[in-house]
């Protein structure tokens, strides 16, 4: 493989987290020079930032997304190591120099897959980037694809929790966080105790199965830098659409005081959760269309 060693656990991918080696270390789009230069020229909405300190349990997405609009990147950049600073890229790619290493990676990606017979693609690939300041915190989140994190400068510390371990995030957060109803999840020591923590530094790779709960804290030596390729397989993709039918009959099973069975414990359930979610959706689609044809019926009966 070209971005990532052979290693055993690699054979784990979306069953358990596990930390290997990757071989991008000293890349030269990752430098601190080529990121000042190609951040600010990469399009609007590519860049998210927020400045000052987060704690474990804050709303990453919604403390991002509230911040981004208020700090000059540039400044950021200038000062990570002393401002506390957190900088999130989605699809850095789309600039000239990044997009050999997601070729790389999702071809290592694809071949571990096709190894364990999940299937010969990757879904959706997408890369991330993260710069942090020394110290800084990446709050207690799920995310919605599987993904390999890759340390490239500083350290860090990852704790990765059982990736459906209703004491960590219940099946009703999983639903919500899914379809993007509510991204802040409970957090508390006693949560933090079920958690694996990795120790992380420079050329090191870590998985994190589809919506394990994890957080981070970066080492206070130096400024964090770090990228993501996120991806999902056949498997995840039926996991995210049995969640998100779940949702929708959690709403109607409470109304008797029933709760649907939980995803990720029965795989032939999840499998006809999926084809729900999928006809589910079809019926909406027809609905918004005969809607959209009854009302422009009316317009065009008002102008007779």
């Amino acid at each position: 493989m070209e971005s990532f060693e052979e290693n055993e656990s690699l054979d784990q991918l979306d069953s358990a987290a596990f930390k290997f080696n990757h071989k991008l270390l000293g890349h030269p789009s990752l430098s601190m020079e080529n990121l000042a230069r190609v951040l600010p020229e990469l399009p609007a909405g590519r860049v998210e930032f927020s400045k000052g300190l987060l704690n474990v349990n804050d709303d990453f997405e919604k403390t991002l997304e509230n911040q981004t609009c208020k700090i000059k990147l540039e400044e950021i950049i200038e000062n990570i190591r002393t401002s506390n600073s957190y900088i999130m890229v989605n699809h850095p790619d789309v600039h000239p120099s990044f997009a050999p290493i997601k070729r790389q990676l999702v071809e290592d990606v694809e071949s571990i897959m096709r190894r364990l017979g999940i299937g010969k693609e990757a879904i959706d690939p997408r890369l991330f980037l993260f710069i942090a300041s020394p110290n800084s915190v990446t709050p207690f989140h799920i995310d919605r694809y599987s993904n390999f994190l890759m340390q490239f400068r500083g350290s860090k510390h990852v704790s990765v929790f059982p990736q459906w371990d209703e004491r960590a995030v219940t099946a009703k957060h999983h639903e919500a966080y899914m379809a993007y109803a509510n991204t802040k999840l409970p957090f508390n020591d006693e949560i933090d105790a079920l958690g694996t923590r990795f120790e992380f530094k420079p050329g090191e790779a870590i998985h994190i199965p589809f919506l394990a709960g994890h957080h981070v804290r970066n080492g206070s030596e130096d400024v964090s830098i770090s990228m993501a390729i996120f991806f999902n397989t056949e498997q995840n993709n039926a996991w995210r659409k049995a969640l998100r039918f779940n949702g929708i009959a959690r709403n109607v099973l409470k109304k008797v005081g029933l709760s649907p069975a939980p995803v990720g414990q029965q795989a032939w359930r999840d499998k006809v959760k999926a084809i729900g979610w999928d006809a589910y959706t079809k019926i909406r689609e027809l609905q918004t269309k005969n809607q959209n044809l009854f009302s422009t019926g009316l317009c065009m009966l008002a102008t007779i």
